[in-house]
């Protein structure tokens, strides 16, 4: 049987509904007196960093686990627990990972989904209040953690340096849900500490998101007291160089621990619509109220939604909608649709056509 110490494993996010699916997964390993529980903070192309609640261990993933992952479109995150097999003689490898509790995912360009993080409780989202003020792409954001179930924090930085914080910060208040948190920080400040102390208690596990520059390896610095290297915008046009180059977990004095990644450069949602729903709720609720069942919120008359809502939060929802409609659309779906287009193009073309002689 495996032992854990928890004091030590709390450090990296261990809470007691973790500490459980260990146990039933080290159960099948009964037979390895090196196994030991950990928890991945580094994801290489052929290396892991892991820690095992006192220190780091580097360590390769067993190609089985490996392809069972793949076969299920899941691979390895930064916060995923494993076990860990071997000795620092042997080396050590991943044998087994534990299925995550909260998953944040993405699509790539190709379309494929590629890992982010594992079992978060709370996503920081980071936005500047410089050049980086985009509320679009915050909600975006916002519907990316709500689809996996992770609690969100919005922070926007850069507050000790913006005239008019305060107005941007009811601005964003006014936009969102009243259900998430909305701060104007100053990255560099202790008082940023205080202000999260309520999400950083120990046990638990938060990721910061949000654009190169934006101020993440600033707040990672302040939140845990590491020294990562910070870099400034570029002069021209406030844009962020990537200072951070890969996700990677940090431990936090208060006992949370914290990952820190990288700017995204674009970020396609992998959600369906019933996801987006939870990150668009006041849409959800007023449409309760439209006249008819079916009511998109664009033209039809009695629409509740219209009158109600931002304009351009509601641009933003249909274009999400959009995509992840087209997600969802199995291959036969996508060769219809391409279909119907192709015949009302060429309907057009043959009216227009007509119309010349």
């Amino acid at each position: 049987m495996i032992n854990f110490d928890f004091a030590s494993l709390r450090l990296i996010g261990l809470t007691p509904a973790i500490a459980n699916q260990l146990h039933a997964l080290a159960n099948n390993f009964t037979e390895d007196a090196t196994l030991q529980v950990a928890r991945i903070t580094e994801v290489h192309r052929d290396k892991l960093v892991l820690h095992n609640g006192l220190i780091h261990l580097q360590a390769r993933a067993l190609p089985r686990l490996l392809h069972e992952l793949a076969a299920d479109e899941l691979s390895l995150a930064v916060g995923d627990w494993g076990l860990l097999s071997g000795t620092a003689d042997s080396g050590y490898h991943l044998i087994a990972r534990m299925p995550a509790l909260t998953h944040l995912a993405r699509r790539n360009n190709e379309g494929r989904v590629q890992a982010l993080a594992s079992n978060i409780d709370t996503a920081l989202l980071v936005m500047g209040l410089d050049n980086d003020y985009n509320l679009r792409r915050l909600e975006r954001y916002l519907a990316l953690v709500h689809a996996a179930e992770v609690a969100p924090v919005v922070l926007l930085t850069k507050a000790d340096m913006h005239t008019h914080a305060a107005a941007r910060q009811a601005e964003v208040e006014q936009r969102l849900s009243a259900s998430v948190p909305v701060f104007a920080v100053n990255g560099l400040s202790s008082a940023t500490s205080d202000l999260l102390s309520p999400w950083m208690s120990a046990g638990q596990s938060l990721i910061l998101l949000g654009s190169s520059g934006a101020g993440k390896s600033t707040l990672t610095n302040t939140l845990t007291g590491s020294k990562q290297e910070t870099g400034a915008v570029r002069a021209g046009d406030n844009r962020g160089h990537h200072t951070t180059t890969a996700r990677s977990l940090h431990l936090c004095p208060s006992g949370a621990c914290i990952i820190d990644t990288p700017g995204l450069r674009s970020l396609q949602l992998k959600l369906d619509e019933e996801a987006l729903s939870a990150s668009f709720a006041d849409i959800d609720t007023l449409a309760a109220s439209c006249q008819f069942r079916d009511c998109s919120h664009q033209s039809e008359p009695g629409c509740a939604v219209r009158s109600a809502v931002d304009a351009d939060r509601l641009k933003n929802y249909h274009k999400l909608l959009r995509e992840a409609q087209r997600h969802e659309q199995t291959p036969l779906d996508k060769i219809a649709a391409r279909s119907k287009w192709k015949t009302l193009v060429r309907s057009v073309k043959e009216r227009d056509r007509l119309k010349r002689s």
